[in-house]
């Protein structure tokens, strides 16, 4: 009896393989990029996309204290968690994408959104927040901005960290300066959120970036470049190399569509994401349609 479990079993490995294997990469869509700003309807949207998740924005920031968040409001959270378990469909971030345009470095009130950010991510149990350091703390043009980048980012890096979450930043810096980044900040809940199309546009070579940062550096990617073309058709990204990569770098986790639209219908975004979901699947999950 015993060796006839035991065969059972070795039979099964291969299998047990397959599945962690297939759920090592995760794909995910985002709600902005959708035109779906903080809206229901992105979820059904993502689902019908063949996406494993969505990455919800939180809501303009302007010249307010805080971002526009209506997630803040109890029935609307509801709603949300409701259809996302309703779907099977996963929120692994939340996305403080204000932050592109206005000064995460200079504002007065940024630990009011940061706050609201985290506080947001705990009343709906996700663990990862996207926090793009902008045009105005663009440290590889504003070098002069550090100091105020690294005070502010152990701060946040101090709230997140008392909360059990993770805030994942986007810089314009090469790898070997993220990592010194990183050392200086010196906060476990600080990471990078890595995107292909920033070592791309400047030449840098992508594996190379990767294998500098490390996986234990990466809290999620996004797995884009410039507009132009989809993914599949994409001459600067090998992504079955990005996948070896990443193998064999032992990295897992959410890989996130932000652009690589199709230049001649940008604004098509089911012929755009539904594409590149379906190539990252196959590529990432060995799915075929």
């Amino acid at each position: 009896m015993k060796k006839i479990l035991l065969y059972l079993f070795i039979l099964a490995l291969p299998f047990a393989g397959m599945a962690q294997k297939s759920q090592r990469y995760k794909i995910a869509l985002i709600d902005l990029m959708l035109l779906k700003r903080q809206k229901l309807s992105a979820l059904p949207l993502a689902k019908e996309l063949s996406a494993d998740g969505i990455e919800i924005d939180m809501g303009g920031l302007g010249n307010r204290e805080t971002f526009d968040n209506k997630l803040a409001i109890d029935s609307v959270r509801t709603q949300y968690l409701q259809k996302a378990k309703e779907l099977n469909l996963e929120i692994p971030s939340l996305a403080m994408t204000g932050y592109y345009a206005q000064s995460f470095c200079g504002r007065e009130q940024y630990k009011k959104s940061i706050a609201d950010c985290i506080a947001t991510m705990k009343q709906m149990n996700v663990k990862t927040a996207f926090l793009p350091l902008g045009i105005q703390c663009d440290l590889k043009k504003n070098p002069e901005k550090r100091p105020s980048v690294v005070a502010r980012l152990k701060e946040a890096g101090k709230m997140a960290q008392d909360a059990g979450v993770v805030i994942a930043i986007e810089t314009a810096l090469s790898a070997k300066e993220e990592v010194a980044l990183l050392k200086e900040i010196g906060s476990p809940a600080i990471r990078i959120y890595f995107n292909f199309s920033n070592p791309l546009k400047e030449g840098r070579g992508l594996f190379k970036e990767l294998r500098i940062l490390g996986a234990k550096n990466i809290a999620m990617i996004h797995c884009t470049n410039k507009d132009s073309v989809w993914l599949q058709n994409d001459p600067q990204l090998d992504l079955y190399r990005v996948k070896k990569t990443l193998d064999q770098m032992r990295w897992s986790g959410w890989l996130v569509v932000e652009r690589s639209r199709d230049a001649q219908h940008p604004r098509d975004v089911k012929y755009n994401y539904g594409a590149n979901v379906a190539y990252l699947k196959k590529v990432f999950q060995g799915q075929e349609k």
